[in-house]
């Protein structure tokens, strides 16, 4: 992968605009369209469809419309002002993932953005994005489309393009769905042994970041693949089952651009595992303090297994406000059953390193996997009281979504949960038949009220009220600590 100071004046030249350049009249036109308008926890930039531009903008005319900036009713003039020939979708969530109060965005991406698109242009329609990549076949049969990439687009997104203008059937191009003879024809998705090469940096002068400046983040990827084999995860089929590394001077350049061009922004690396393999993390934040950049910055998924006292250090030198930890369990016997790479005795550790450095932390556990029982979930929360800092958020899920091709399907197709030719794009969850959906939430809510910093996930979208008051003290008492912070200590208010 090129490195970032190599790459940085060349995307800041070649930068698309809304209305092209004359000597770029001639090409043909793409609009990429973000539909993911969720602002719950906080409004998330599509990452993925800023590096499709970047790879296609030398080819195409290409233009961006954001969901979550514009309204829909907005979307109609962009197509007729834009004309595009091609229309690429991003979907990145399917459903909410809360059991008991479900909430399945496909029929209204469908009816407010793709339907949309069919009736009022005659362009090609592709879709991609995470969560189309679970269920491709299932979404592209609801959308009555065509085309879709699997996985990563950065290099089967412009092959795809390239075989639709000259004719050819996209036949051999990696992650590629498309229809032919009435039928679906899955070209398996390609994860090579190295990132793919894509300008990361200036990667957000096609969006409106205000939107995700006071909310929202920045995000970054340090690597893709993941190495583990948690049961219900799609992470491995999403990105690969091997690690493709970024190198840690290319991560900080980009962090030094953005952060010069877009000023205080929260950087948020979204890597599935940030400190894994071990080794990897560090070198990233020994890079940053070198750069004595300052900047705030969070992570998702800190590994129990590779946590050390160097790392959390290292992660507060380089400007680290807020860290995820999830687990999804504290129990011996659950935590082999969901396959996790951690002992409980790793996990107690890690637990210590966090409370003793201040480390602010949300945490996450998910209930009701295979063999779960009302001792094992009494474990979990007797974790909760014993190793986790009051003023930490703990979010707590019921049920464990199903999804294809992941062990947790294996488990419920043999136990009867589902049947085979089952259509999983409606969301279904598993609850163990050794505690019973009714038992496991009368457990969780009566476990949950005793401890204000536990939260389920009905109830992880804060009243606007709320919200409203946390924005208004954060910034006139000038707060820096995370959000979840600040709400907690509104939450009894509303309650």
């Amino acid at each position: 992968m090129v490195s970032g100071s190599g790459f940085r004046s060349a995307c800041m030249k070649n930068s698309a605009t809304f209305v092209p350049h004359e000597e770029a009249r001639a090409m043909k036109k793409v609009l990429l369209i973000n539909t993911n308008t969720e602002k719950i926890p906080y409004p998330v930039p599509p990452l993925g469809l800023c590096l499709i531009a970047r790879c296609i903008e030398k080819s195409f005319e290409v233009s961006f419309y954001d969901a979550a900036a514009h309204p829909e009713t907005e979307l109609k003039e962009w197509l007729t002002a834009v004309n595009p020939d091609y229309i690429g979708i991003s979907i990145r969530n399917i459903d909410n993932t809360v059991m008991g109060r479900p909430v399945f965005f496909i029929p209204d991406i469908i009816r407010k953005y793709i339907a949309v698109t069919r009736d009022h242009a005659k362009a090609t329609v592709i879709l991609g994005g995470s969560g189309f990549s679970i269920f491709p076949e299932e979404i592209l049969a609801a959308a009555d489309l065509s085309y879709g990439i699997i996985g990563e687009g950065e290099s089967s997104f412009p092959q795809l393009l390239d075989a639709l203008e000259k004719g050819k059937e996209p036949q051999g191009i990696p992650g590629v769905i498309y229809k032919k003879d009435n039928q679906y024809r899955i070209n398996p998705p390609d994860f090579k042994v190295s990132m793919p090469d894509v300008p990361f940096s200036v990667m957000y002068d096609r969006l409106q970041m205000d939107l995700y400046r006071e909310r929202g983040s920045y995000p970054l990827q340090t690597k893709r693949g993941c190495i583990f084999s948690c049961i219900y995860c799609s992470y491995p089929n999403l990105e690969g089952r091997n690690y493709r590394l970024r190198d840690p001077a290319e991560i900080a350049d980009e962090i030094e651009e953005a952060s010069g061009r877009l000023g205080d922004i929260l950087f948020e690396f979204v890597d599935s595992t940030f400190n894994s393999p071990a080794g990897h993390a560090e070198a990233i934040c020994k890079e940053i303090i070198k750069r004595k950049m300052k900047i705030r910055l969070r992570t998702m998924g800190i590994n129990p297994k590779d946590a050390s006292p160097a790392l959390i250090s290292l992660m507060k030198g380089a400007g680290f406000r807020q860290i995820d930890c999830t687990p999804d369990t504290a129990s011996p016997k659950m935590l082999k059953t969901m396959k996790k790479n951690f002992s409980i005795e790793q996990l107690q550790v890690c637990a210590d390193l966090i409370r003793g450095h201040d480390m602010p932390t949300m945490w996450f556990f998910m209930f009701g996997g295979p063999g779960e029982t009302e001792e094992t979930v009494m474990e979990t929360f007797s974790f909760i009281d014993r190793y986790i800092s009051g003023k930490d958020m703990v979010f707590t899920g019921e049920g464990v979504r199903i999804y294809p091709l992941t062990e947790m399907y294996d488990i419920a197709l043999k136990q009867g949960f589902i049947k085979a030719d089952d259509n999983l794009l409606e969301p279904v969850y598993y609850v163990s038949p050794d505690i019973g959906r009714e038992n496991l939430s009368y457990l969780l809510h009566r476990e949950i009220a005793k401890r204000p910093n536990v939260v389920h996930a009905l109830d992880s979208a804060p009243k606007p009220e709320m919200l409203a008051e946390a924005l208004a003290i954060r910034k006139t008492q000038g707060l820096e600590e995370p959000m979840f912070r600040t709400l907690l200590r509104l939450k009894s208010k509303y309650q």
